[in-house]
């Protein structure tokens, strides 16, 4: 299978996303074990207003439409367990309690309002390339 960058977005040849989904994973855990190292002993509202500008800013997640179900489901354990090495809760701690605990979004909801919001861009965008595209309903 053949696979290239464009603007950071991994491009194949079948025009599956997985590829790109799992790029955003590794990126995830570089992104937290990074700042595990530089802030894990901050508090927990530094530490929350770090997570909510380095972790939950999930790259072109808008743009995902064809992948498998396995790997989204990757991506979401790799966004509770990310959480969890951050902040410090055990491995076997609820995730909804932890959530509600640290006022952050559920991955479902992180992927919803990052589509939706993707969604009101595309259509409220005046550029004649991307009128085209919405009349072919890509």
């Amino acid at each position: 299978m053949h696979e290239f960058r464009y603007l950071g977005h991994i491009i194949t040849d079948d025009f599956k996303d997985n590829a790109d989904i799992a790029r955003e994973i590794r990126s995830l855990f570089y992104r937290t074990n990074m700042l595990i190292r530089r802030f894990g002993k901050c508090s927990m509202d530094v530490k929350r207003v770090l997570f909510r500008s380095y972790c939950l800013c999930l790259y072109d997640t808008g743009l995902w439409k064809f992948y498998k179900t396995t790997i989204i489901n990757k991506l979401k354990s790799a966004y509770n367990r990310c959480m969890k090495m951050f902040f410090g809760y055990s491995r076997h701690h609820s995730v909804t309690q932890m959530l509600l605990d640290l006022a952050l979004p559920s991955f479902e909801t992180l992927i919803t309002n990052s589509r939706f919001t993707f969604m009101k861009m595309f259509n409220g965008c005046s550029n004649q390339l991307v009128a085209y595209l919405r009349v072919l309903n890509i």
